[in-house]
């Protein structure tokens, strides 16, 4: 190799580590904006705080796990590059974010036998506020059922006119037995409609529960995966 071609390499390798160094601070940059970014989601999802409600708590698990992915690629971005390049005022930062992703990797773990606990106790409201309904409902028809079998032939004549209806077609026992037909399968579609609505939403949340829990499982690991990769932080 020439002095020329020595003296190019020599200016490539340069210029790559400066262009190297320009993209490193960028990169860093964003990290720590993309961290003050996740912590204000983090705060807008604590606030008004209903600890001990069951939905409060699921909807607020399953928001800190979908918005999860930003944190962890700040981390990464932040700790890349390990001591390299750095200003005196990171050192410390870097430690307490370093043991900050073990506790964060805690509180993900920790988050998943809560998820399931609020997931079952949805679950029992659901099937309670639907029981619940199914009773009214059925209380209402069977009232309008009482009130049919005793009315007299005037008084259903009475309510058809009041409907806009005849009954020169049909003999009032005819209209009657009509009537109450209908009301027997109203009961029994208000109990198919509050089955198959109690069912789908039962689908939905157990769906709702499993990908929430492997999600806060995934961050957890994550978590630990950086906080394990970022020894050097803690000992600098």
């Amino acid at each position: 190799m020439t002095k020329s071609q020595s003296d190019k390499f020599v200016s490539s390798v340069q210029n790559f580590a400066f262009s190297q160094e320009s993209s490193v601070v960028i990169l860093r940059s964003v990290g720590y904006g993309l961290l003050i970014l996740a912590l204000f989601d983090i705060i807008e999802t604590f606030i008004p705080p209903n600890f001990m409600n069951a939905a409060w708590e699921f909807q607020t698990i399953g928001a800190l796990v979908e918005r999860v992915p930003v944190p962890l690629i700040s981390l990464a971005l932040i700790f890349y590059g390990e001591m390299n390049l750095r200003r005196r005022w990171e050192f410390p930062l870097l430690k307490f974010l370093s043991w900050l992703t073990v506790i964060f990797g805690v509180l993900y773990f920790l988050m998943i036998p809560l998820g399931v606990v609020n997931s079952v106790r949805l679950q029992k409201q659901n099937i309670d506020q639907a029981d619940s309904a199914v009773v009214e409902q059925i209380a209402r028809a069977e009232q309008i059922e009482k009130q049919l079998k005793g009315a007299t032939p005037q008084q259903i004549q009475a309510f058809l006119k009041s409907q806009g209806r005849g009954s020169n077609d049909e003999t009032v026992t005819e209209v009657k037995t009509k009537l109450l037909s209908n009301i027997s399968q109203a009961k029994q579609n208000i109990k198919a409609q509050a089955q198959a609505q109690q069912s789908y939403r039962g689908l939905n949340l157990t769906k709702k529960a499993v990908k929430w829990n492997l999600g806060a499982l995934i961050a957890g690991v994550l978590f630990f995966c950086i906080w394990k990769g970022t020894q050097w932080a803690r000992i600098s």
